[in-house]
């Protein structure tokens, strides 16, 4: 009897690994993600990180006769013996010292009242503190030129009423400065307000019913527990208006021009004053450099202070 043999099945390829197939899914996906990103990309190429190397050039670079010319670092040089530029400086570092610890403060305080439960309509008053911070910057500061003048001012008109003699606001270095700084106040305490309410808010009852229980009055509970929470917010807090006051511009330009006695003027307005009246473009590109660095160390200072505090 014959015996047939069945021929063997050739083997069926084994299915690659996952490890090998996922470089495959990549490149394939690499062209779809490219075409999405890269108009964006371009966007950014060309508004943001092209002007940012430009100016960068340009800072080591002078103008002469109209031609332009390499200068290394004349220009970052001419800085250190340019009194005006020192004296915007001295001003800003005023304002900020001022402005700034004022401000949060007051945020904080306000944030304690409009999270109490026994406020009526607060939601009403949140948008109400909240409202200056979506003015217009130029709108809010002309009605504060408005306000402050000396001859028919509703403030002067007020400090009339009750007897006090009329002040020369945006005449006089040190009220100059003042104006500036209550203005700078009234419209930011209320953003500031809202992002420390929101902190607060993300506290629970729990931990102040703890340190009732505790014997912690109200002020000490909020010092010693609250606060502490509130950190990470308050840092932000700072390190962004701190930021926002080295970069002022629009209300000191509005109010007083930098005036009087160049005892409003900031680094930004005489970048501009240097960059689009004088037309020296390489020593405002520096002007301009000299604050992104001058913004970047004083808010790591800020940060190591915040940091060093909450490890002790």
């Amino acid at each position: 009897m014959a015996v047939t043999t069945t021929p063997e099945r050739s083997a069926a390829p084994a299915p690659a690994p996952a490890r090998a197939r996922a470089p495959a899914r990549r490149a394939r996906r690499r062209p779809t993600a490219w075409i999405f990103a890269g108009p964006a990309a371009a966007l950014f190429a060309l508004f943001f990180a092209y002007p940012l190397g430009a100016s960068l050039v340009q800072s080591f670079t002078t103008e002469e006769a109209g031609t332009t010319r390499w200068a290394g670092l004349d220009q970052y040089r001419r800085m250190l013996d340019d009194p005006v530029f020192l004296k915007s400086l001295l001003n800003t570092g005023a304002v900020l010292a001022v402005q700034v610890p004022v401000m949060i403060g007051l945020a904080l305080v306000l944030a304690v009242l409009l999270n109490q439960s026994w406020l009526r309509f607060r939601g009403t008053w949140r948008a109400i503190f909240f409202l200056p911070a979506v003015t217009t910057l130029v709108a809010y500061a002309v009605v504060f030129q408005v306000l402050l003048k000396t001859d028919g001012g509703l403030v002067n008109q007020i400090l009339g009423s009750v007897g006090l003699g009329q002040i020369d606001w945006l005449n006089s270095p040190t009220w100059a400065r003042i104006s500036l700084i209550v203005s700078l106040t009234w419209r930011w305490t209320g953003y500031n307000a809202v992002i420390l309410l929101a902190g607060l808010q993300s506290i629970g009852k729990e931990q102040y019913e703890a340190a009732a229980i505790d014997g912690s009055g109200t002020l000490s509970t909020y010092v010693r527990v609250i606060l502490p929470q509130l950190r990470p917010l308050v840092l932000f807090c700072v390190i962004t208006s701190t930021i926002g006051t080295l970069q002022l511009f629009d209300e000191n330009y509005v109010l007083t021009r930098g005036g009087p006695d160049d005892a409003t003027l900031t680094p930004v307005l005489y970048l501009y004053r240097v960059g689009f009246q004088q037309f020296d473009f390489g020593y405002a590109a520096a002007i301009a450099w000299v604050v992104v660095l001058l913004i970047a160390a004083v808010s790591a200072l800020q940060y190591l202070a915040f940091g060093r505090e909450r490890r002790r």
